[in-house]
Protein backbone atom coordinates (compact mmCIF):
# COMPACT_ATOMS: atom_id res chain seq x y z
CA UNK A 1 0.00 0.00 0.00
CA UNK A 2 1.68 3.77 -1.19
CA UNK A 3 2.12 6.00 1.56
CA UNK A 4 -0.62 8.49 0.64
CA UNK A 5 -3.18 5.65 1.98
CA UNK A 6 -3.26 7.10 5.84
CA UNK A 7 -5.38 6.28 8.62
CA UNK A 8 -8.33 8.39 8.44
CA UNK A 9 -10.93 9.38 10.77
CA UNK A 10 -13.96 7.56 9.01
CA UNK A 11 -11.47 4.17 10.20
CA UNK A 12 -11.28 5.83 13.61
CA UNK A 13 -14.97 6.01 13.74
CA UNK A 14 -15.45 2.93 12.27
CA UNK A 15 -13.03 0.88 14.63
CA UNK A 16 -14.42 2.29 17.90
CA UNK A 17 -17.54 1.35 17.05
CA UNK A 18 -16.86 -2.36 16.53
CA UNK A 19 -14.81 -2.21 19.29
CA UNK A 20 -17.33 -1.39 22.00
CA UNK A 21 -18.09 -5.47 21.18
CA UNK A 22 -14.92 -5.70 23.03
CA UNK A 23 -15.99 -3.25 25.89
CA UNK A 24 -19.70 -5.03 26.39
CA UNK A 25 -17.19 -8.23 26.79
CA UNK A 26 -15.16 -7.12 29.70
CA UNK A 27 -18.23 -5.62 31.25
CA UNK A 28 -20.50 -9.16 30.95
CA UNK A 29 -17.25 -11.21 32.18
CA UNK A 30 -17.04 -8.76 35.18
CA UNK A 31 -19.43 -7.38 36.35
CA UNK A 32 -21.16 -11.03 37.85
CA UNK A 33 -18.37 -10.71 40.42
CA UNK A 34 -19.92 -7.64 42.29
CA UNK A 35 -23.72 -8.75 41.60
CA UNK A 36 -23.17 -12.68 42.85
CA UNK A 37 -23.45 -11.70 46.17
CA UNK A 38 -26.89 -10.02 46.19
CA UNK A 39 -28.14 -12.80 43.60
CA UNK A 40 -27.01 -15.32 46.05
CA UNK A 41 -29.30 -13.72 48.76
CA UNK A 42 -32.44 -12.83 46.84
CA UNK A 43 -32.29 -16.60 45.30
CA UNK A 44 -30.43 -18.36 48.02
CA UNK A 45 -28.42 -20.14 45.93
CA UNK A 46 -26.20 -23.19 46.65
CA UNK A 47 -22.69 -22.87 46.11
CA UNK A 48 -22.84 -25.11 42.90
CA UNK A 49 -25.64 -22.50 41.46
CA UNK A 50 -23.25 -19.54 41.99
CA UNK A 51 -20.76 -21.36 40.10
CA UNK A 52 -22.88 -22.09 37.23
CA UNK A 53 -24.35 -18.66 37.41
CA UNK A 54 -20.32 -17.61 36.79
CA UNK A 55 -19.36 -20.40 34.24
CA UNK A 56 -22.11 -20.43 31.92
CA UNK A 57 -21.17 -17.56 30.09
CA UNK A 58 -17.95 -19.16 29.56
CA UNK A 59 -19.83 -22.11 28.19
CA UNK A 60 -21.88 -19.59 25.66
CA UNK A 61 -18.30 -18.14 24.94
CA UNK A 62 -17.60 -21.46 23.27
CA UNK A 63 -20.85 -21.68 21.40
CA UNK A 64 -20.91 -18.61 20.15
CA UNK A 65 -17.20 -18.36 19.06
CA UNK A 66 -17.92 -21.65 16.32
CA UNK A 67 -21.42 -19.73 15.47
CA UNK A 68 -19.90 -16.43 15.13
CA UNK A 69 -17.31 -17.81 12.17
CA UNK A 70 -19.82 -19.06 9.95
CA UNK A 71 -22.13 -15.92 10.71
CA UNK A 72 -19.30 -13.98 9.61
CA UNK A 73 -18.37 -15.68 6.35
CA UNK A 74 -22.02 -16.19 5.54
CA UNK A 75 -23.77 -13.56 6.71
CA UNK A 76 -21.43 -11.22 6.20
CA UNK A 77 -19.31 -9.15 9.34
CA UNK A 78 -21.88 -5.89 9.92
CA UNK A 79 -25.01 -8.38 10.18
CA UNK A 80 -23.35 -10.59 12.61
CA UNK A 81 -22.56 -7.56 14.47
CA UNK A 82 -26.01 -6.68 14.22
CA UNK A 83 -26.83 -9.98 15.46
CA UNK A 84 -24.06 -9.87 18.14
CA UNK A 85 -25.90 -6.47 20.07
CA UNK A 86 -28.95 -7.94 19.77
CA UNK A 87 -28.44 -10.85 21.49
CA UNK A 88 -26.56 -8.82 24.10
CA UNK A 89 -30.01 -6.62 24.33
CA UNK A 90 -32.05 -9.20 24.85
CA UNK A 91 -29.79 -10.36 27.87
CA UNK A 92 -29.17 -7.40 29.69
CA UNK A 93 -33.47 -6.88 29.91
CA UNK A 94 -33.52 -11.08 30.81
CA UNK A 95 -31.21 -10.45 33.93
CA UNK A 96 -32.95 -7.07 34.21
CA UNK A 97 -36.28 -8.48 34.62
CA UNK A 98 -34.78 -12.08 35.98
CA UNK A 99 -37.65 -13.62 39.00
CA UNK A 100 -35.96 -16.46 38.87
CA UNK A 101 -32.71 -18.97 38.84
CA UNK A 102 -33.26 -19.90 35.65
CA UNK A 103 -34.46 -16.92 33.99
CA UNK A 104 -30.75 -15.23 35.25
CA UNK A 105 -29.20 -18.49 34.17
CA UNK A 106 -30.53 -17.65 30.35
CA UNK A 107 -29.70 -14.15 30.21
CA UNK A 108 -25.94 -14.91 31.02
CA UNK A 109 -25.81 -17.81 28.18
CA UNK A 110 -27.49 -15.20 26.25
CA UNK A 111 -24.72 -13.04 26.99
CA UNK A 112 -22.20 -15.38 26.45
CA UNK A 113 -23.38 -16.29 23.15
CA UNK A 114 -23.24 -12.60 22.43
CA UNK A 115 -19.59 -12.24 23.18
CA UNK A 116 -18.47 -15.09 22.38
CA UNK A 117 -19.84 -14.10 18.54
CA UNK A 118 -18.31 -10.63 19.33
CA UNK A 119 -15.14 -12.00 20.15
CA UNK A 120 -14.70 -13.48 16.56
CA UNK A 121 -15.93 -10.60 14.68
CA UNK A 122 -14.83 -7.56 16.40
CA UNK A 123 -10.91 -8.22 15.71
CA UNK A 124 -11.64 -9.51 12.09
CA UNK A 125 -13.58 -6.47 10.69
CA UNK A 126 -10.99 -4.32 11.98
CA UNK A 127 -8.15 -6.16 10.66
CA UNK A 128 -10.45 -5.87 7.17
CA UNK A 129 -10.96 -1.96 6.99
CA UNK A 130 -7.62 -0.81 8.66
CA UNK A 131 -4.34 0.13 6.53
CA UNK A 132 -1.80 -2.01 7.20
CA UNK A 133 0.14 0.26 9.09
CA UNK A 134 -2.12 1.02 11.56
CA UNK A 135 -3.60 -2.32 11.85
CA UNK A 136 -1.76 -4.03 14.71
CA UNK A 137 -3.03 -0.31 17.01
CA UNK A 138 -6.82 -0.36 15.68
CA UNK A 139 -7.34 -4.58 15.94
CA UNK A 140 -5.92 -4.12 19.32
CA UNK A 141 -8.33 -1.58 20.12
CA UNK A 142 -10.93 -4.02 20.99
CA UNK A 143 -8.16 -5.81 23.65
CA UNK A 144 -8.45 -2.63 25.08
CA UNK A 145 -12.03 -1.79 25.21
CA UNK A 146 -12.20 -5.31 26.99
CA UNK A 147 -10.13 -4.28 29.70
CA UNK A 148 -11.96 -0.77 30.38
CA UNK A 149 -15.15 -3.51 30.30
CA UNK A 150 -14.01 -4.95 33.12
CA UNK A 151 -12.47 -1.40 34.85
CA UNK A 152 -16.13 -0.62 34.33
CA UNK A 153 -17.54 -3.11 35.47
CA UNK A 154 -15.86 -2.83 38.83
CA UNK A 155 -16.78 0.79 39.36
CA UNK A 156 -20.55 -0.30 38.79
CA UNK A 157 -20.38 -2.75 41.10
CA UNK A 158 -18.71 -0.29 43.96
CA UNK A 159 -21.48 2.52 43.03
CA UNK A 160 -24.30 0.01 43.56
CA UNK A 161 -22.60 -2.46 46.08
CA UNK A 162 -24.58 -0.27 49.25
CA UNK A 163 -27.71 -0.33 48.15
CA UNK A 164 -27.58 -4.19 47.02
CA UNK A 165 -28.96 -3.17 43.46
CA UNK A 166 -28.07 -6.15 41.32
CA UNK A 167 -30.48 -5.36 38.80
CA UNK A 168 -29.08 -1.68 37.96
CA UNK A 169 -25.63 -3.41 37.93
CA UNK A 170 -26.76 -5.21 34.42
CA UNK A 171 -29.11 -2.57 33.40
CA UNK A 172 -25.96 -0.06 32.43
CA UNK A 173 -24.82 -2.74 29.92
CA UNK A 174 -28.14 -1.33 28.17
CA UNK A 175 -26.00 1.93 27.54
CA UNK A 176 -22.85 0.62 25.60
CA UNK A 177 -25.10 -1.91 23.53
CA UNK A 178 -27.34 1.19 22.41
CA UNK A 179 -24.40 2.79 21.48
CA UNK A 180 -23.41 0.06 19.66
CA UNK A 181 -26.50 -0.42 18.38
CA UNK A 182 -26.90 3.10 16.57
CA UNK A 183 -23.53 3.28 15.86
CA UNK A 184 -23.84 0.20 13.29
CA UNK A 185 -26.10 2.06 10.99
CA UNK A 186 -22.89 4.58 9.97
CA UNK A 187 -20.60 1.68 9.10
CA UNK A 188 -19.84 0.13 5.80
CA UNK A 189 -19.72 -4.11 5.24
CA UNK A 190 -15.99 -4.94 5.27
CA UNK A 191 -14.92 -5.04 1.74
CA UNK A 192 -13.00 -8.08 2.17
CA UNK A 193 -16.36 -10.01 2.78
CA UNK A 194 -17.81 -7.71 -0.19
CA UNK A 195 -15.06 -9.65 -2.58
CA UNK A 196 -15.45 -12.92 -1.19
CA UNK A 197 -18.68 -12.40 -2.72
CA UNK A 198 -18.07 -11.51 -5.75
CA UNK A 199 -19.12 -7.87 -5.38
CA UNK A 200 -15.84 -6.23 -6.59
CA UNK A 201 -17.45 -2.48 -7.58
CA UNK A 202 -19.12 -2.28 -3.61
CA UNK A 203 -16.12 -3.19 -1.94
CA UNK A 204 -14.11 -0.23 -4.56
CA UNK A 205 -16.82 2.42 -3.01
CA UNK A 206 -16.21 0.94 0.13
CA UNK A 207 -12.72 1.47 -0.14
CA UNK A 208 -12.47 4.76 -1.24
CA UNK A 209 -14.50 6.03 1.84
CA UNK A 210 -11.85 4.69 3.72
CA UNK A 211 -9.17 6.14 1.78
CA UNK A 212 -7.72 2.40 1.19
CA UNK A 213 -6.58 0.61 -2.04
CA UNK A 214 -9.14 -0.44 -4.10
CA UNK A 215 -10.18 -3.78 -5.28
CA UNK A 216 -8.46 -3.41 -8.48
CA UNK A 217 -5.45 -1.55 -7.24
CA UNK A 218 -1.70 -2.53 -7.99
CA UNK A 219 -0.98 -4.62 -4.37
CA UNK A 220 -4.54 -6.66 -4.80
CA UNK A 221 -4.54 -6.88 -0.87
CA UNK A 222 -8.17 -7.92 -0.23
CA UNK A 223 -7.83 -10.36 -2.76
CA UNK A 224 -5.68 -12.97 -1.03
CA UNK A 225 -5.21 -16.37 -2.06
CA UNK A 226 -6.57 -19.00 -1.22
CA UNK A 227 -9.61 -17.99 -1.35
CA UNK A 228 -11.72 -21.05 -0.93
CA UNK A 229 -15.03 -21.03 1.08
CA UNK A 230 -14.84 -24.49 1.85
CA UNK A 231 -12.49 -26.17 4.99
CA UNK A 232 -11.28 -28.66 2.20
CA UNK A 233 -8.43 -25.52 1.83
CA UNK A 234 -6.75 -27.04 5.08
CA UNK A 235 -5.69 -29.25 2.70
CA UNK A 236 -3.51 -27.34 1.51
CA UNK A 237 -0.31 -27.09 3.85
CA UNK A 238 0.40 -23.22 3.95
CA UNK A 239 -3.32 -22.72 5.41
CA UNK A 240 -3.04 -25.70 8.43
CA UNK A 241 0.34 -24.27 9.21
CA UNK A 242 -1.63 -21.01 9.71
CA UNK A 243 -4.26 -22.89 11.65
CA UNK A 244 -1.32 -24.44 14.15
CA UNK A 245 -0.61 -20.86 14.76
CA UNK A 246 -3.94 -19.53 15.35
CA UNK A 247 -5.28 -22.09 17.25
CA UNK A 248 -1.70 -22.15 19.09
CA UNK A 249 -1.15 -18.33 20.17
CA UNK A 250 -4.98 -18.31 21.37
CA UNK A 251 -4.34 -21.71 23.61
CA UNK A 252 -1.31 -19.96 25.19
CA UNK A 253 -2.85 -16.77 26.11
CA UNK A 254 -5.13 -18.72 28.62
CA UNK A 255 -3.02 -21.74 29.79
CA UNK A 256 -0.25 -19.66 30.75
CA UNK A 257 -2.50 -18.42 33.90
CA UNK A 258 -3.92 -15.06 33.31
CA UNK A 259 -7.09 -15.30 34.55
CA UNK A 260 -6.85 -17.66 37.23
CA UNK A 261 -3.77 -15.21 38.85
CA UNK A 262 -6.52 -12.42 38.55
CA UNK A 263 -8.98 -14.43 40.42
CA UNK A 264 -6.39 -15.02 43.14
CA UNK A 265 -4.72 -11.40 43.09
CA UNK A 266 -7.34 -10.81 46.64
CA UNK A 267 -5.09 -13.24 48.15
CA UNK A 268 -1.85 -12.13 47.30
CA UNK A 269 -2.73 -8.55 48.55
CA UNK A 270 -4.29 -10.31 51.97
CA UNK A 271 -0.98 -12.30 52.15
CA UNK A 272 1.03 -9.33 51.71
CA UNK A 273 -0.30 -7.82 54.39
CA UNK A 274 -4.17 -5.74 53.01
CA UNK A 275 -5.88 -8.02 55.99
CA UNK A 276 -9.62 -7.21 55.38
CA UNK A 277 -11.24 -8.10 52.44
CA UNK A 278 -12.53 -5.07 51.17
CA UNK A 279 -9.05 -3.02 50.91
CA UNK A 280 -7.73 -6.40 49.18
CA UNK A 281 -10.59 -5.84 46.52
CA UNK A 282 -9.76 -2.44 46.66
CA UNK A 283 -6.31 -2.75 45.45
CA UNK A 284 -7.01 -5.44 42.89
CA UNK A 285 -8.82 -2.73 41.03
CA UNK A 286 -5.43 -0.99 40.47
CA UNK A 287 -4.31 -4.43 38.63
CA UNK A 288 -7.03 -3.62 36.22
CA UNK A 289 -6.17 0.09 35.85
CA UNK A 290 -2.29 -0.94 35.28
CA UNK A 291 -3.66 -3.42 32.48
CA UNK A 292 -5.66 -0.53 30.73
CA UNK A 293 -2.26 1.46 31.00
CA UNK A 294 0.11 -1.30 29.72
CA UNK A 295 -2.51 -2.38 26.58
CA UNK A 296 -2.30 1.50 25.57
CA UNK A 297 1.34 1.41 25.72
CA UNK A 298 1.14 -1.82 23.71
CA UNK A 299 -1.23 -0.31 21.35
CA UNK A 300 1.44 1.84 20.61
CA UNK A 301 4.44 -0.10 19.84
CA UNK A 302 2.58 -3.03 17.99
CA UNK A 303 2.66 -1.55 14.59
CA UNK A 304 6.30 -0.58 15.93
CA UNK A 305 8.23 -3.31 17.27
CA UNK A 306 6.07 -5.92 15.62
CA UNK A 307 3.78 -8.88 16.80
CA UNK A 308 6.69 -11.79 17.46
CA UNK A 309 9.03 -9.49 19.28
CA UNK A 310 6.11 -8.48 21.99
CA UNK A 311 4.85 -11.81 22.29
CA UNK A 312 8.35 -13.21 23.17
CA UNK A 313 8.94 -10.28 25.46
CA UNK A 314 5.94 -10.51 27.02
CA UNK A 315 5.76 -14.43 28.19
CA UNK A 316 9.59 -13.66 28.90
CA UNK A 317 8.43 -11.53 31.58
CA UNK A 318 5.51 -13.37 32.41
CA UNK A 319 7.69 -16.41 33.46
CA UNK A 320 9.92 -14.25 35.41
CA UNK A 321 7.28 -13.44 37.51
CA UNK A 322 5.56 -16.37 38.18
CA UNK A 323 8.60 -18.16 38.60
CA UNK A 324 9.55 -15.29 41.79
CA UNK A 325 5.40 -15.59 42.52
CA UNK A 326 5.76 -19.28 42.75
CA UNK A 327 9.12 -19.06 45.39
CA UNK A 328 7.52 -16.54 46.83
CA UNK A 329 4.32 -18.58 47.70
CA UNK A 330 6.43 -21.80 48.44
CA UNK A 331 9.12 -20.19 50.85
CA UNK A 332 6.87 -18.04 52.87
CA UNK A 333 9.82 -15.94 53.70
CA UNK A 334 9.46 -12.81 56.16
CA UNK A 335 9.65 -10.31 52.92
CA UNK A 336 7.35 -12.64 50.30
CA UNK A 337 4.46 -10.21 50.72
CA UNK A 338 5.61 -7.17 49.28
CA UNK A 339 7.62 -9.78 46.62
CA UNK A 340 4.18 -11.37 45.95
CA UNK A 341 2.61 -7.95 44.84
CA UNK A 342 5.67 -6.79 42.80
CA UNK A 343 5.70 -10.01 40.86
CA UNK A 344 1.95 -10.16 40.50
CA UNK A 345 2.18 -6.60 38.53
CA UNK A 346 5.25 -7.34 36.86
CA UNK A 347 3.15 -10.45 35.53
CA UNK A 348 0.09 -8.28 34.51
CA UNK A 349 2.15 -5.56 32.47
CA UNK A 350 3.94 -8.26 31.03
CA UNK A 351 0.41 -9.67 29.88
CA UNK A 352 -1.16 -6.43 28.71
CA UNK A 353 1.49 -5.61 26.64
CA UNK A 354 1.98 -8.35 24.03
CA UNK A 355 -0.01 -11.74 25.01
CA UNK A 356 -3.30 -10.22 25.98
CA UNK A 357 -3.70 -8.28 22.53
CA UNK A 358 -0.98 -9.90 20.19
CA UNK A 359 -3.28 -13.42 19.33
CA UNK A 360 -6.26 -11.42 18.38
CA UNK A 361 -4.57 -9.71 15.80
CA UNK A 362 -2.50 -12.38 14.71
CA UNK A 363 -6.12 -14.77 14.20
CA UNK A 364 -7.20 -11.45 12.12
CA UNK A 365 -4.53 -11.64 10.18
CA UNK A 366 -3.22 -14.97 9.09
CA UNK A 367 -6.06 -16.74 7.41
CA UNK A 368 -7.12 -16.87 3.60
CA UNK A 369 -10.29 -14.50 3.06
CA UNK A 370 -12.30 -17.75 2.01
CA UNK A 371 -12.59 -19.12 5.31
CA UNK A 372 -11.43 -16.30 7.25
CA UNK A 373 -14.15 -15.92 9.60
CA UNK A 374 -14.75 -19.68 10.54
CA UNK A 375 -10.88 -20.09 10.50
CA UNK A 376 -10.79 -17.07 13.29
CA UNK A 377 -13.59 -18.82 14.72
CA UNK A 378 -12.03 -22.06 15.41
CA UNK A 379 -8.83 -20.10 16.92
CA UNK A 380 -11.24 -17.99 19.41
CA UNK A 381 -12.86 -21.26 20.17
CA UNK A 382 -9.45 -22.46 21.03
CA UNK A 383 -9.15 -20.18 23.67
CA UNK A 384 -12.45 -20.32 25.32
CA UNK A 385 -11.73 -24.16 26.00
CA UNK A 386 -8.49 -23.57 27.17
CA UNK A 387 -10.50 -20.62 29.45
CA UNK A 388 -12.79 -22.91 30.50
CA UNK A 389 -10.43 -26.11 30.77
CA UNK A 390 -7.84 -23.79 33.27
CA UNK A 391 -11.06 -22.44 35.23
CA UNK A 392 -12.20 -25.91 35.88
CA UNK A 393 -8.92 -27.23 36.79
CA UNK A 394 -7.27 -24.39 38.49
CA UNK A 395 -8.61 -24.99 42.15
CA UNK A 396 -7.62 -29.06 41.82
CA UNK A 397 -4.17 -28.03 40.60
CA UNK A 398 -4.27 -26.07 44.02
CA UNK A 399 -4.63 -28.50 46.29
CA UNK A 400 -2.72 -31.18 44.72
CA UNK A 401 0.68 -28.96 44.22
CA UNK A 402 0.23 -26.12 46.02
CA UNK A 403 -0.62 -22.53 44.88
CA UNK A 404 3.48 -21.99 44.33
CA UNK A 405 3.57 -25.49 42.33
CA UNK A 406 0.75 -23.93 40.11
CA UNK A 407 2.58 -20.92 39.05
CA UNK A 408 5.48 -22.62 38.43
CA UNK A 409 3.76 -24.93 36.28
CA UNK A 410 2.21 -21.57 34.36
CA UNK A 411 6.03 -20.40 34.38
CA UNK A 412 6.71 -24.03 32.08
CA UNK A 413 3.69 -23.12 30.34
CA UNK A 414 4.84 -19.15 29.18
CA UNK A 415 8.65 -21.14 28.54
CA UNK A 416 7.01 -22.62 26.05
CA UNK A 417 5.14 -20.44 24.83
CA UNK A 418 8.43 -18.18 23.83
CA UNK A 419 9.64 -21.21 22.10
CA UNK A 420 6.39 -21.63 19.49
CA UNK A 421 6.90 -17.90 19.00
CA UNK A 422 10.19 -18.02 18.28
CA UNK A 423 9.61 -20.97 16.36
CA UNK A 424 6.24 -20.79 14.57
CA UNK A 425 4.66 -17.46 14.68
CA UNK A 426 5.68 -14.99 11.49
CA UNK A 427 6.24 -11.51 12.17
CA UNK A 428 2.92 -9.73 10.40
CA UNK A 429 3.90 -5.79 10.86
CA UNK A 430 3.52 -3.75 7.67
CA UNK A 431 2.46 -6.49 5.50
CA UNK A 432 -0.70 -6.99 3.50
CA UNK A 433 -2.78 -9.64 3.66
CA UNK A 434 -1.85 -10.78 0.33
CA UNK A 435 1.98 -10.45 1.72
CA UNK A 436 1.44 -12.54 4.78
CA UNK A 437 -0.22 -15.70 2.43
CA UNK A 438 2.97 -15.36 0.01
CA UNK A 439 4.86 -15.82 3.20
CA UNK A 440 2.70 -19.08 3.98
CA UNK A 441 3.06 -20.68 0.50
CA UNK A 442 7.05 -19.69 0.68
Amino acid sequence: MSSKYTLTLDVIFVSLVVALSGFLFGYHIGIISGALLFITEQFHLTVIEQGMVVSIILIGGVGGSIFGGFFADYLGRKRTLFLTVLLLLIATFCLYDAQSYGLIMFGRFIAGLAIGIGSVIAPLYIAEIAPKTHRGALVSLNQLMITFGILAAFWVSYIYAGSSDWRDMFTIGFIPAGLQFFGLFFIPESPAWLISQGKIAAADKILHRLNLETANGPSQEMQDQPTSKSFGALLNPAVRTAFIVGIGVSVFQQITGINTVIYYAPYIFQFAGLASAKSAIYATAWVGILNALMTMIGLWLVDKAGRRVLLMISLGGMALSLAVLGTTFITCAAEAGVVAIVSLMVYIASFAIGLGMVPWLIISEIYPLGIRGRAVGVAVFASWVANYFIALTFLPLVQAIGIGGTYWFFTIMCLLGIWFSWKKVPETRGKTFDEIQQFWHK
